[in-house]
């Protein structure tokens, strides 16, 4: 759940962020500059991961590139896996289902040597949990951060091979990621 605040322009030594039922504006008695914000769990807007997700940008290779996806993607896979695995971990990164369980705990289950069969990595881009639409947006225009953290968690992973479920309804997305 997130919570609107306003930030009010002041002059330096007042407090800037300030809960809307509490300014004095909202009574009339401030004449201070009042712009509306949102506060996302402590996330300022420069800690957006997904900074195209209404598509104003190109989704390409090179808009990618400009916005800073791929950007030293190849220093991290080198690193290792035990590492990348390390780092999930100590991100908190959990997964978005009902127990929201552990990322990188989940990824340091799969076995560190092969026996010969695959690993996959499957993505599920479905949708099909009520009130998401989460999945068509990033895949319509962030697909190549899909594609990127599919590069990273296969590898941490040890996948030889990944698979991205899209349902049938999102022929664009699936055309958005194939591009």
């Amino acid at each position: 759940m997130h919570r609107a605040v306003t930030r009010a322009i002041r002059p330096r030594g007042t407090s800037s962020l300030l809960r809307a039922a509490s300014l004095p504006a909202a009574r009339g008695k401030s004449t201070a500059v009042e712009q509306h914000v949102q506060v996302h769990g402590g996330l300022k807007d420069a800690d957006r991961i997904f900074t195209n997700i209404y598509g104003e940008y190109d989704t390409g290779v090179e808009g990618a590139l400009k916005r800073g996806d791929w950007h030293r993607t190849k220093d991290l896979l080198h690193l290792g896996r035990e590492w990348i695995i390390d780092q999930i971990k100590k991100s908190g990164l959990r997964g978005r289902g009902g127990a929201g369980f552990p990322s990188g705990l989940k990824w340091s289950f799969m076995p560190k040597a092969s026996d010969g069969r695959p690993h996959y990595l499957v993505i599920n881009a479905d949708e099909s949990e009520p009130g998401t639409c989460k999945d068509r947006e990033i895949m319509r225009h962030e697909p190549h951060k899909l594609i990127e953290g599919c590069v990273i968690a296969g590898t941490a992973m040890g996948a030889s091979t990944a698979y991205i479920y899209i349902r049938g309804e999102f022929w664009r997305e699936a055309l958005s990621l194939e591009e």
